[in-house]
């Protein structure tokens, strides 16, 4: 299965009073990793990317174990399940080896931010998507 492999720095800001990477980051690691994954699917253009939007719809996160702060990137892994013609859904595994720290599944939708409505995708986004699924 095709993956998407981002190393994600860590912050020394992002950790709680207890020494872990805040599970309220984690969110934002799965953003990034998101953004990364389908860069190439932003529009150049201001209001063709208000027209052709992503939100997400839903987002299940699994703390399995603290990630602790440190100078080596964490990987994190994503790859896409679900490809319909208006959403997919993207799983993470945030981990070191076979450590896992989270697990997730987000569901994406396309959406038009101008008309204020969920958007069918278009063929070149389709194909971007598809490269990453099973």
């Amino acid at each position: 299965m095709p993956r998407y492999t981002y190393l994600c720095p860590l912050r020394w800001a992002d950790m709680d009073a207890n020494g872990h990477m805040n599970n309220a980051v984690y969110n934002t690691y799965l953003e990034d990793t998101r953004f990364r994954m389908f860069s190439d699917l932003v529009p150049d253009d201001p209001a063709e990317r208000l027209a052709c939007n992503f939100v997400v719809r839903e987002q299940t996160v699994r703390y399995a174990r603290p990630l602790v702060y440190r100078e080596k990137p964490v990987m994190i892994e994503a790859w896409v399940e679900d490809l319909k013609g208006a959403s997919f859904t993207i799983r993470c595994t945030i981990k070191d080896g076979e450590t896992v720290y989270v697990e997730s599944r987000t569901v994406v939708a396309g959406f038009d931010s101008i008309a204020h409505r969920v958007r069918r995708f278009q063929e070149k986004e389709r194909a971007a998507i598809a490269a990453f699924a099973a």
